[in-house]
C-alpha cells in the first residue's frame, strides 16, 4: 500500500501552476470551524477554482446537527469575497458527520468508505489550542486524532499528499528548533495507552511528570503527535506544517481579517480597550508571529511541494517569522500603543497603557491595583443597578491567559528554516505564485507597524463588531479617557501638595503665635 500511495504521481514538470494541483482534487479538512480552517476553505474555494469539492469532518455540537453548523460557517465574513463573486462555489463545500475524539472519528462506514475511495488530498487542522487543557483531552483530540486521521488516509486510494498542522511550539523545550522531528521524552503510543487505561485523576496526578519541561499540555500533545506522522510518513505521503503564533490576516481575504480570541489577539484586543495594564514580558525578546493567510498558503502549497518536489524524508516546515523579519516585544508593543489611538473602539474601558515586567511580584501588584480592584468597584456598580456581575471573572480570565502565555513572552526560540525557505523558492517559480505568496521576508512588503495597524483595525471591525463609522465617537470618549487618566494621576500629588502645605501654614501660625508680644508677658508672669 505504501509504495502505490508514493508512486501515485503528479505530473507538475509540466503543469507549473500551483492550483493546478487541486485541479478535480477532492480534499478533506479537519479544524473546518477553526480560524485557520475557514481561511483554508475560503482560500481553496477562491484561488483553486477548479477545486471538486471540499469535504469538511464536522460534529454536532450544542444541539445543533452538522447541516446546521455548515449553513453557520458559510456565513461567516471570511467568505464575502466568495459570497460577492461566485457564490454557487459554496455547492462544492460538503459536510461529513464526525469527530476525532470518537472511535474511528465518528464517522458511519458508508462515509469512511467514500473517503477512502474517492479523497486526493488531506488537511488535519482539528486540534484544541488551550494552553490549560487537562491532559487526557489534549491527548485524545490532538494525538490520538492525528493517530486516526494517519489510519484513515494509510487506506485511501487516492491520496497524493495529507498535510498535518502542528505548532513551532511542539519543541519549546528547546532554544533551537530544526525542520525535523524530535523523539519525544515518552512514546506515543505508552501516552496514548495510559489515558485509555487509567482514571483520569491517576493521569493527571501523573501529568507534571509526562510533560517533563513543556510549558503545557498543547506543546506536549503536539509533539506527541508530529512522532505519529513521522511514523506514517513511510506509507503516507505527508507533510507537517509548524506555524507559530498565528495572527490576524495579512492581505488575504481582507487585511486584519481575524475571529477568534486565541493567542495573542484577545490580549491585543485588550491592551487596545485599555483593560491590560500589566504583561509579564521580556520586552528584549524577539517575539514569532505569522499572519493566518501565511499559513493557509503554506498548507496549500507544502501539499503540493511535497509531490512536486518529492524528498526521500518526511519535510516539515517552519512558517515562522523569527529569523525572515524579527521584531521584538517592545517594538511590537510601541506598535501596539500607537495604533491603539488611531483606532479606538467604542468599547474601549480605560485609556490604552500597559507595561512589561519580568517581575511576577511588580505583576501582580500591577493586576490587583488596575485589573482586579477596577473590576471590583464595577461589579459593585453592576449589583447596584442590579445587573449581573462579571467583571471581576473576566479580570481573573484575562490574567490567567497572561500567566499561560508568560512562557512564549519571556523566551525566544532560533526557528530553523531551510525547507521553508526552499518552498518560498518553489512558489515563486510557480506561474501563480503570487497567488499563494508565503514569504515574510524582510523588504519584501511585510512591514510590521503597518500590519499591527489592520490588526487592530481587525479587531474593532470582525471580533468587537464596531463599524468604522463609530471611529470618530471612539476618539472623543478616548480623549476624554485620557484627562481623566491625567486628573486622577494627578489627584494624589495634588492631596500630598495640600497636605504639604497645610502643614506649613499650621506650622507658620504656631509660629506666628510664638512670636506674639503678650506671649512673653504670660511667660514672665507665669514664672513669677
Amino acid at each position: 500500500m505504501g509504495a502505490r500511495l508514493r508512486n501515485h504521481s503528479y505530473l507538475c514538470d509540466d503543469q507549473k501552476n500551483i492550483s493546478d494541483f487541486y485541479d478535480q482534487a477532492k480534499v478533506f479538512i479537519t479544524g473546518a470551524t477553526g480560524f485557520v480552517g475557514k481561511a483554508l476553505v475560503e482560500k481553496l474555494l477562491r484561488s483553486c477554482p477548479k477545486v471538486d469539492a471540499i469535504f469538511i469532518l464536522m460534529r454536532p455540537k450544542k444541539g445543533i446537527q452538522v447541516e446546521q453548523r455548515l449553513k453557520e460557517l458559510l456565513k461567516n465574513p471570511v467568505f464575502n469575497r466568495i459570497r460577492d463573486k461566485d457564490p454557487d462555489a459554496f455547492e462544492k463545500v460538503k459536510v461529513i458527520p464526525g469527530d476525532v475524539a470518537l472511535p474511528n472519528l465518528g464517522l458511519c462506514e458508508e462515509d469512511r468508505k467514500f473517503l477512502v475511495d474517492n479523497i486526493d488530498i488531506v488537511f488535519h487542522s482539528a486540534a484544541t489550542v488551550k494552553f490549560n487543557e487537562n491532559l487526557k483531552t489534549a491527548v485524545i483530540l490532538n494525538t490520538l486524532g492525528t493517530k486516526k486521521i494517519l489510519e484513515l488516509c494509510q487506506n485511501m486510494k487516492k491520496l497524493k499528499s495529507c498535510v498535518h498542522v502542528s505548532t513551532a511550539f511542539s519543541n519549546s523545550d528547546k532554544r533551537v528548533v530544526e525542520e525535523k522531528v524530535y523523539k519525544p521524552t515518552y512514546d506515543a503510543h505508552a501516552v496514548i495507552n495510559l489515558i485509555e487505561n487509567l482514571p483520569d485523576e491517576v493521569v493527571e496526578s501523573l501529568s507534571p511528570k509526562l510533560m517533563d519541561k513543556h510549558p503545557n499540555t498543547y506543546t506536549f500533545a503536539k509533539a506527541l503527535a508530529e512522532q505519529l506522522v513521522l511514523e506514517y510518513s513511510h506509507e503516507i505521503p505527508t507533510a507537517i506544517v509548524r506555524p507559530s503564533i498565528i495572527t490576524a490576516a495579512w492581505k488575504e481575504p481582507y487585511p486584519g481579517w481575524v475571529d477568534n480570541l486565541s493567542g495573542i489577539t484577545g490580549i491585543v484586543m485588550e491592551c487596545g480597550r485599555g483593560t491590560i495594564k500589566s504583561i509579564i514580558c521580556n520586552e528584549r525578546c524577539r517575539m514569532d508571529l505569522v499572519p493566518v493567510d501565511i499559513v493557509v498558503n503554506t498548507l496549500i502549497t507544502s501539499a503540493w511541494h511535497t509531490v512536486a518536489h518529492k524528498s526521500n524524508s518526511l519535510r516539515v516546515y517552519n512558517c515562522t517569522s523569527g529569523r525572515l523579519n524579527p521584531v521584538t516585544w517592545k517594538q511590537f508593543g510601541e506598535f501596539t500603543h500607537k495604533h491603539s489611538y488611531q483606532w479606538p473602539s467604542k468599547y474601549v474601558t480605560w485609556y490604552p497603557e500597559f507595561s512589561y515586567t519580568t517581575n511576577r511580584t511588580v505583576h501582580s501588584i500591577y493586576t490587583t491595583l488596575y485589573h482586579n480592584l477596577p473590576s471590583v468597584l464595577l461589579d459593585v456598580f453592576l449589583y447596584c443597578t442590579g445587573k449581573k456581575t462579571m467583571m471581576l471573572k473576566l479580570s481573573r480570565r484575562l490574567n490567567q491567559s497572561l500567566e499561560a502565555g508568560s512562557f512564549f513572552s519571556t523566551n525566544e526560540w532560533e526557528f530553523g528554516s531551510a525547507s521553508y525557505k526552499e518552498l518560498i523558492a518553489a512558489v515563486e517559480d510557480a506561474g501563480d505564485g503570487s497567488e499563494f505568496s508565503v514569504d515574510l521576508t524582510l523588504g519584501k512588503g511585510f512591514d510590521w507597524e503597518t500590519y499591527v495597524g489592520e490588526f487592530l483595525k481587525g479587531v474593532r471591525t470582525y471580533i468587537l463588531k464596531d463599524d468604522l463609522i463609530s471611529l470618530p465617537a471612539a476618539k472623543k470618549k478616548l480623549h476624554r479617557l485620557y484627562w481623566f487618566k491625567q486628573i486622577s494621576q494627578s489627584l494624589p500629588y495634588i492631596v500630598i501638595f495640600q497636605m504639604a502645605r497645610y502643614t506649613f501654614q499650621m506650622k507658620m501660625l504656631s509660629q506666628t503665635i510664638q512670636n506674639l508680644p503678650w506671649n512673653d508677658t504670660i511667660n514672665t508672669t507665669s514664672l513669677h
